[in-house]
């Protein structure tokens, strides 16, 4: 279910700050009209961590209410307190969502066990699958192999979106464990070398801006036709480069705001780009005729 161009949606917001629903509906209809496979709310690109609990529903409900089943949604509801994201992931339940996104648990720092536990927990108590999701820059924690693989014992825990820049790590989930849990990228630039280890796809951010292009490259992958899946894999790379030019999702946002898609705005304590470095984004955008 949870495989393909995947797409970490950004929120956009209003001249008030508050959710821009219209914009976000608008957003949604461009990613299915270009091919994505899977629609991902209120990821960290999605700014979920400066979302409040009302807005968080009300984003996954709107992203529900707008894709219609035409695409599966993966609604992220991850904490770092399990009760918390217990609480979040049954609300997206009951707003029917198709599975949950769940980040390792940030800033507590627990072991390996604490994060079988958590995992564990949330499986164990809510009906859903469920994507696990290990950005240990985001996080400061990595969830090694050997958890991922023990949490691949769990029923409706079905993929993991790797973010550790580890393809060894990767590969080693695959290898061991591949044909109990998919294994997605979640960085774009190694979403070719990942699924030519077996990878079933990518949660991506160039795709809020480029899914067309995400989506014709993750295709050709899948397949074999790795020529083609090379040469556009190399055509986007300046381009997933500009996206993390600036912290996540400063630069794509601002990329959808300078295509009209949506206003810049990001919440505190992310900030505009800086000058510097909104030129260079300029000039990669300029490039692929994006602006």
């Amino acid at each position: 279910m949870f495989q393909g161009s995947m797409v970490a949606i950004i929120t956009p917001f209003d001249s008030q700050g508050n959710f821009d629903e219209e914009s976000y509906r608008q957003l949604i209809e461009f990613q299915i009209t270009n091919g994505t496979d899977v629609i991902v709310p209120c990821g960290t690109t999605g700014e979920s961590a400066t979302l409040d609990y009302k807005e968080h529903d009300q984003v996954i409900k709107t992203c529900i209410e707008q894709v219609n089943k035409r695409v599966p949604v993966l609604a992220g509801t991850g904490s770092n307190s399990t009760a918390e994201a217990i609480a979040i992931s049954q609300h997206a339940k009951e707003m029917g969502a198709d599975g949950v996104l769940l980040v390792s648990p940030y800033y507590n720092k627990p072991s390996q066990e604490g994060l079988y536990q958590n995992f564990k927990a949330i499986a164990d108590n809510v009906a859903l699958p469920q994507v696990l999701y290990n950005v240990p820059s985001r996080t400061g924690m990595n969830m090694v192999a050997e958890t991922t693989i023990h949490l691949a014992e769990i029923d409706n825990i079905v993929a993991i979106k790797e973010a550790s820049g580890d393809i060894t790590q990767a590969s080693e989930i695959i290898a061991r464990a591949g044909d109990k849990i998919d294994v997605l990228s979640g960085d774009d630039f190694l979403t070719l070398p990942l699924m030519a280890c077996g990878g079933k796809g990518v949660i991506s951010v160039t795709a809020n801006i480029m899914p067309k292009q995400v989506k014709a490259m993750v295709q050709a992958a899948q397949d074999n036709r790795w020529d083609d899946a090379k040469q556009l894999h190399l055509q986007l790379l300046d381009a997933h480069q500009a996206m993390f030019i600036e912290s996540n999702p400063v630069p794509v946002k601002t990329s959808a705001a300078l295509m009209g898609k949506c206003r810049a705005d990001v919440r505190l304590p992310m900030v505009s780009m800086q000058s510097s470095t909104l030129e260079k984004l300029k000039m990669v955008l300029k490039k692929h005729g994006l602006i």
